[in-house]
């Protein structure tokens, strides 16, 4: 077009609006509309909604290997010290542990592990946390940040262990939300996701791990 003064300018910008309109309204919604009306027989065949049907537990599972997680499962948290003994030895890691307080008192010597109930620092190698729930669907540990619960525990150490109880595998998200909001006063200072190691591939699609985080997440899932 040439020669456009301000009023043709005005009609032009108003007739692309109006043909965007058109293009989303006929193309985009059309299309999610269609899509909708064909998942609406709980058809099998159709992958464009995705479904929630699965067992909790062994979904996070699945999610949990893909997102580089290691996992194990005990019956009691007395069986917790030869559990976290078998993966150090397995890994060849330190048995020095830093953990929250609430797993201080167990049995750790018979194992002849050293463990230390307060918050990590930068020189501690292996981690030892609770988990406030867990997300079936994304693999993924909630951590509610308080006064015994030290998210440094999670986040310095090269190696996070994380148990989990097997009551408290979620489905989603949103449930995660609606059980702290129904369980506590406030949303605590900090609520941390954690899905696997910590990776980044911002450098030449290099895929590194332990790049704002630990390099390995361990799950123990217990009764």
């Amino acid at each position: 077009m040439v020669g456009v003064g301000g009023l043709d300018k005005q009609r032009l910008t108003t007739a692309c609006l109006t043909r965007f309109h058109e293009f989303f309204d006929q193309v985009i919604f059309g299309s999610v509309k269609i899509i909708v009306e064909n998942n609406t027989d709980n058809s099998t065949n159709n992958h464009f909604i995705p479904t929630l049907d699965w067992e909790n537990e062994n979904h996070f599972k699945l999610r949990c290997h893909e997102l580089a997680s290691s996992l194990d499962q005990i019956d009691s948290l007395d069986h917790l010290p030869k559990a976290v003994n078998r993966y150090l030895n397995e890994n060849d890691l330190p048995k020095k542990i830093v953990c929250w307080p609430e797993f201080a008192d167990l049995n750790w010597s018979d194992e002849n592990l050293q463990m230390e109930g307060r918050s990590a620092v930068g020189e501690d190698k292996v981690g030892l946390t609770g988990s406030y729930c867990a997300i079936a669907e994304t693999g993924t540990l909630v951590m509610l940040s308080g006064e015994d619960q030290h998210a440094t525990t999670s986040l310095l150490p090269e190696t996070h262990i994380a148990v989990v109880s097997r009551s408290r595998i979620l489905r989603t998200m949103e449930e995660a939300w609606e059980l702290i909001r129904n369980e506590t006063e406030s949303v605590p200072r900090q609520v941390n996701f954690i899905s696997g190691p910590s990776r980044t591939a911002d450098i030449e699609m290099t895929l590194v791990y332990g790049a704002h985080g630990p390099y390995r997440v361990h799950v123990i899932i217990t009764e």
